[in-house]
């Protein structure tokens, strides 16, 4: 006959357990009778409670975001708005006869002198696909989207509207020091061929347009006699650093219409939406001991069995919330591999960096970058720390190293406000200018490069395989392998599952490293 009881500490007292702590199950007055010993127990429900200080991201993950897939290789949907990110760069002007290529001086006498109520004839071209509105981020080279590149077009530009054009008094273009208000009276499409110029810098496959439009605004420069050259914010093509371009967008600033006016006959529309796809794994911890050793009582902890148990739990969602962390979505041989957040990140989302320098000035300014509420304006991102950072952030970056004496009406700009469960696990919430972070330790992250991950809890997702009534997420196997089924004398369980990690608008997730 098969074994069918189990002692009192045993782990595979689970289905009849009245609740868990941190790394064991602890067991109800009833043993736990499995019949077969060849039975699945599914786990998934109850998986994440267990070492919740060892596995915060699986834990808040699977907890908050768990979304079960049919498929294997699976899809979503991303959807950005567009109407913020109407703007474009200035890459070259019309100074009446041909077209003058990027980075060049726009001069008064080449551009009608560039006077209120005068003419002007700029180059428009920017860098965001417009299908999906997908935009460069901040510290990101990987993929970077250049200014003109294919699909890039500035569509969004339309009569009437009004640009706001960054100018620099410097020339060769400095930072701005004013800008020209234009409203436009007429847009055409642009080849590229007309924008290669002599200095050898255009792109084959540079998208603009064409803009003509009455100056509204001068810059204050242009009424100094002694100002000799005003320089619009050119930018190169195939320029695709975010912390480069900021400064030199052209921002569609509303339209204007006369009283009376007549319909344009023209319009635009975006396509905000955009596909992504993620993949599951298949994650599998096998154990086994004679029957012999089962048998055996031992010191300390009598029964080896449950104690190998127990950790055999915890190794498995400690494989999960590493590959949750660091994996790569691959498929090698018939292995498929899912995302990690790290990858994820390094790939597409923000970067920052992470010097012994450290302070919090410096901090502040990456937090603004990140925070931008353009692009991430959702409260619900969670900073998961290395012990190393997870200190530097409760003593506020060294800000009261040294005992300095706070005026009382003194209001510091990052504070620990105070510290809270979540899910079970200990956030502590800091106060920024920039919002609120909910800060975790997470000691997967110690002696790793990653100092900081910024996870936008809505935009991550735990996907385990679940269809046509085979559910994958975590499942116990008992007995895969006994005396009676194998002729063995010993004893094989098995915990296995597969899911995947879904992450989806890399700009809403953020990495110092």
């Amino acid at each position: 006959m098969a074994d069918t009881s189990y002692p009192s500490n045993s782990p595979l007292a689970i289905a009849t357990s009245t609740g868990l702590t941190e790394g064991f199950a602890t067991q109800s007055a009833v043993s736990l009778s499995t019949g077969d010993l060849r039975r699945r127990y599914d786990f998934g429900n109850r998986f994440s409670e267990l070492s919740l200080a060892q596995t915060p991201f699986f834990r808040l993950v699977s907890t908050l975001a768990k979304s079960p897939t049919d498929d294997p290789s699976f899809k979503f949907t991303e959807k950005r708005q567009s109407f913020m990110k109407r703007y474009a760069y200035v890459v070259g002007f019309h100074n009446g006869s041909a077209a003058v290529h990027n980075d060049a001086t726009i001069v008064e006498s080449d551009a009608s002198a560039l006077s209120l109520g005068g003419e002007v004839k700029l180059y428009m071209a920017t860098d965001y696909f417009s299908a999906g509105n997908i935009q460069n981020v901040q510290g990101q080279s990987n993929g970077a989207i250049k200014v003109g590149d294919a699909g890039t077009a500035p569509e969004f530009l339309q009569l009437n509207q009004m640009i706001k054009v960054p100018m620099s008094s410097t020339a060769g273009g400095g930072a701005a020091t004013d800008y020209m208000l234009v409203r436009i009276t007429a847009v055409a499409a642009q080849a590229a061929a007309n924008l290669s110029a002599s200095s050898g810098t255009g792109s084959a496959t540079a998208e603009a347009k064409l803009v003509t439009g009455k100056i509204l605004r001068v810059p204050e420069v242009l009424e100094s006699a002694s100002y000799a050259s005003n320089v619009a914010q050119c930018v190169t093509y195939n320029l695709d650093i975010a912390e480069q371009l900021e400064e030199k967008r052209t921002y569609v600033v509303g339209n204007s219409f006369g009283e009376g006016s007549s319909l344009l006959g023209t319009t635009w529309k975006d396509n905000p939406y955009s596909t992504g796809y993620g993949q599951t794994q298949i994650f599998r911890t096998e154990f086994g001991m004679t029957n012999t050793a089962r048998a055996t009582a031992l010191k300390y902890e009598p029964n080896e069995w449950a104690r190998v148990w127990k950790d055999k739990l915890i190794e498995h969602k400690w494989d999960i919330e590493h590959a949750g962390l660091f994996s790569s979505q691959v498929t090698d041989s018939s292995v498929a591999h899912t995302q990690g957040a790290v990858d994820y990140i390094l790939n597409y989302g923000n970067i920052f960096s992470w010097t012994s320098s450290k302070n919090i000035d410096d901090f502040l300014q990456d937090m603004s970058k990140y925070q931008d509420p353009r692009y991430n304006q959702d409260a619900a991102t969670v900073f998961l720390c290395s012990t190393e950072v997870y200190t530097w952030l409760h003593k506020l970056g060294g800000f009261f190293k040294q005992n300095i004496d706070i005026d009382d009406q003194f209001r510091a700009d990052l504070a620990v406000t105070g510290r809270k469960k979540v899910m079970g696990l200990d956030v502590t919430e800091i106060t920024t200018v920039y919002g609120k972070m909910n800060v975790a330790r997470c000691i997967a992250l110690d002696g790793s490069h990653v100092k900081i991950l910024a996870i936008n809890m809505n935009n991550v997702k735990y996907r385990p395989l679940v269809g046509n009534g085979v559910n994958r997420d975590t499942s116990i196997y008992v007995g895969v392998q006994n005396l009676e089924n194998s002729g063995v004398d010993k004893r094989v369980d098995m915990i296995l599952t597969e899911a995947g990690f879904e992450f989806k608008m890399p700009e809403s997730h953020a990495i110092w490293k």
